[in-house]
């Protein structure tokens, strides 16, 4: 005796279709690629506000999931909510599979932003700068200008600063696009308007019979600010004169002097993986005993924006720790001008372009 399989009714085939989806999505999402969007202008003009891009997992290797309990496709609230997607209740240690390379320095990079304690490490907010500095790498901004072990760095061709502009009449959106700066990157202050652009941009404002004066808006050596890492006040550093300071590598042994503790004891506290140790002055103790040497379990980065004067970066935060990357901003596949309505706000000449 035979009976036919029953067949599934519309509502079941729909269900099964759906989480075939969402399965295959969430894996490809891990795996391989996740869409990206730039929300701020911190690395602007490399890459515009309502840039749509793909982040590859395959080339610094995936993070295999550390917070198992997740509503899939989610990050830390459910979509339209306030409700934590997640639950923190089993975390799982890290690890991460082998890639096609490692972090380069200049590589655009998304990241896990590091000084976000209240979530899990892969549930941070994500957070694309340039890598400018990689491990075992010496950081130092001289003037503006970046130098990495001691030589002139190579500057990103699309690199912004802030400048005072002084005009001789009222200026419009209009007068700024004529010069590639978009209505988000101009404020008028006091009878002047403050722009972020390039130096090249710049230059030519200059020139204009409209404008009195252009001067890049700096900080002076020495002038010390609290808020730059590890102790800006201390060393007399700002986001334009900042360091000498090395950026930690694996395996990399210092010894605990006065100075080194006040440079690396913020680090050594939150992303080494230590249970039990406190700070007392400038002493570390870890398990009760004093520490007189410590030496790096993971390898840290150092990230700036291409909008040096509009970023919240490395400077002011510290280094990125190995386990809180994500992976390399691979290509655009979308731009959207939020200025602009329709089809005209489709930036066409940014599709599938390549990140660098």
């Amino acid at each position: 005796m035979s009976s036919e399989k029953k067949k599934k009714g519309p509502v079941r085939e729909w269900m099964d279709a759906l989480v075939f989806a969402v399965i295959a999505a969430s894996l490809i999402r891990w795996l391989f690629l996740e869409p990206f969007t730039i929300p701020t202008a911190s690395m602007e003009r490399s890459l515009l506000v309502g840039d749509f891009l793909f982040v590859s997992k395959m080339h610094y290797g995936t993070r295999t999931p550390q917070t198992l309990l997740q509503v899939p496709l989610t990050h830390q609230k459910i979509w339209g909510t306030e409700i934590p997607s997640y639950s923190d209740a089993i975390q799982l240690p890290y690890y991460r599979l082998p890639g096609f390379t490692s972090v380069k320095r200049n590589d655009v990079v998304v990241f896990n932003y590091p000084d976000e304690f209240e979530h899990p490490v892969d549930l941070k907010t994500n957070y694309i700068k340039r890598a400018v500095g990689i491990s075992g790498d010496v950081i130092e901004i001289v003037d503006t200008q970046l130098i990495v072990n001691g030589e002139t760095a190579e500057n990103p061709e699309e690199m912004q600063f802030s400048y005072d502009v002084i005009p001789n009449r009222m200026l419009n959106a209009d007068f700024f696009a004529e010069y590639d700066i978009n209505q988000d990157s101009f404020h008028p202050y006091n009878g002047m308007y403050v722009v972020f652009t390039t130096p090249q941009s710049a230059e030519r404002l200059a020139k204009s019979p409209v404008i009195k004066e252009v001067k890049i808006r700096t900080y002076e050596k020495g002038n010390g600010d609290p808020d730059i890492h590890p102790d800006g006040a201390f060393y007399g550093w700002n986001r334009d004169n900042f360091g000498p300071l090395t950026v930690p590598a694996e395996g990399w042994t210092i010894d605990l002097t006065e100075d080194n503790v006040r440079r690396y004891a913020f680090t050594i506290k939150h992303y080494e993986g230590i249970d039990d140790l406190r700070i007392e002055g400038n002493e570390i103790f870890i398990n009760g005993e004093k520490q007189e040497t410590y030496t790096f379990k993971q390898n840290y980065y150092f990230m700036m924006g291409d909008n040096r004067h509009d970023s919240l970066d490395s400077r002011f935060w510290g280094f990125v720790p190995e386990d809180h990357i994500v992976g390399k901003a691979w290509f655009l596949w979308l731009s959207l001008d939020k200025h602009k309505s329709m089809f005209s706000s489709i930036r066409w000449n940014r599709f599938f372009k390549g990140i660098h």
